[in-house]
């Protein structure tokens, strides 16, 4: 099956998507390990695959679903693919030692050794005296599929992303889209630029497509006003692209890492967002470039996010995480409350533990049914022009995010 990458709204009816199944590399965390892993606690593996598999199950229902396992695997049985990667990976995370090593794997193994991590051989001093089980770390956070490409139109942004630890995820999905026959993709990769500038990071979950000639940037710990500036640069020269809204975010608390994590849209004419950051006044900014003729030509502030969509021809329903109450807001903000993952206009995914979120949803039209009722086929979605889909996640919330995060679309129905 080939799939044209193709992406030009958040909502458009879900064609492909790629997801990360959580395995054993999140179980190779320890709490000395978690913070150097962006983690602030280690996770229930066996609980956090149960509640994942709803989110799997769902979109199973709906599209084409792959796995970057397979994809991987797949792609490690071409030699020259397989000799390439390993020798980016090796030189990238200074893991030289293990590189004879990973070539002399089938691909099968050396695709979980890729993702999972390589412990350390106690074959020198050196490596009996370290004090880190493994030489090639785990892949903790790949279940975030989100992050690490960025599919706009018909190019995939290799993510140079803030963390060195989440290099070898751009790396290994790079290699998917260059190389996989599933995909017919072009990337680009901010490092191969002859301009190369080292503050570039970008990260998926600050980069949202608001409409076909909009995009929703945000900039704060994880993508960098110089990561913008690379975006606009690569894409400034295409008619369709006109805008991008920039919103600044808190570098702290760790629940606003992404834009993602407080506005997501959920319909052609509905949002949701986190009142506190995005509509109340405060010192975070929203900007708007304009782009025209290969050069960003204007930089204006707006009021807020809806406001600047408003002027730009697409009036937003604001829908509100946590509802009307302060301490509800930033309760189920700080579990992801915020962060839905559209398969269709109006049809959406999110977490059922955030019930004042569901309740605001819910309120306003959206038919609220657990993913067991899709997976078993007791719900028919077609009956159902706003839905939310809700799936468990008191342990995969605790990672820091929410089913926009875990999910990576290759390809949606133009609206």
């Amino acid at each position: 099956m080939k799939i044209k990458i193709n992406i030009e709204s958040e909502i458009g009816e879900l064609e492909g998507v790629i997801l990360h199944t959580p395995g054993p590399e999140v179980e190779n965390m320890t709490p000395e390990n978690a913070e150097r892993a962006l983690y602030s606690d280690i996770l229930n593996l066996s609980v956090a695959q149960k509640e994942y598999s709803s989110l799997r199950g769902v979109l199973e229902k709906v599209a084409n679903v792959f796995q970057v396992k397979n994809l991987l695997e797949d792609i490690l049985l071409m030699p020259n693919v397989k000799n390439t990667l390993i020798n980016k990976i090796t030189d990238g995370c200074k893991a030289g030692t293990v590189r004879n090593y990973l070539l002399e794997q089938p691909a099968n193994l050396l695709a979980a050794l890729l993702i999972e991590g390589v412990p350390r051989q106690k074959n020198s001093l050196t490596s009996y005296l370290s004090k880190h089980y493994f030489t090639l770390e785990p892949l903790h956070n790949f279940f975030f599929t989100r992050d690490a490409s960025s599919a706009y139109l018909g190019e995939v942004f290799v993510n140079r992303m803030a963390n060195p630890v989440r290099k070898r995820e751009s790396l290994i999905m790079e290699s998917i889209f260059d190389f996989h026959p599933n995909f017919i993709a072009k990337t680009v990769n901010p490092e191969y630029s002859r301009s190369f500038d080292p503050n570039v990071t970008m990260e998926g979950g600050d980069i949202l497509i608001a409409r076909k000639d909009i995009l929703l940037i945000g900039t704060g710990s994880r993508t960098t006003s110089q990561g913008i500036d690379y975006i606009a640069q690569k894409i400034e020269s295409r008619e369709t692209v006109k805008n991008i809204i920039v919103q600044e975010l808190p570098k702290s608390p760790e629940s606003f890492i992404h834009l993602d994590m407080v506005f997501t849209l959920l319909d052609n004419d509905a949002c949701m967002l986190y009142e506190p950051l995005i509509l109340t006044d405060n010192k975070y900014k929203t900007l708007n470039l304009t782009v025209s003729n290969g050069k960003i030509i204007s930089i204006s502030e707006e009021k807020n996010i809806p406001q600047a969509l408003s002027k730009l021809g697409m009036p937003l329903q604001q829908l509100h995480c946590g509802g009307k109450q302060t301490h509800n807001q930033e309760r189920e903000q700080w579990h992801s409350g915020a962060n839905f993952f559209a398969f269709a206009p109006g049809k959406v995914i999110g977490y059922e533990r955030n019930s004042h979120t569901l309740e605001e949803l819910n309120k306003n039209g959206f038919a609220i049914i657990p993913a067991s009722e899709v997976i078993s086929g007791k719900e028919d979605l077609n009956k159902h022009k706003k839905v939310v889909i809700t799936i468990p996640g008191s342990e995969l919330s605790r990672g820091g995010g929410g089913a926009r995060c875990m999910t990576m679309p290759v390809s949606r129905k133009k609206l």
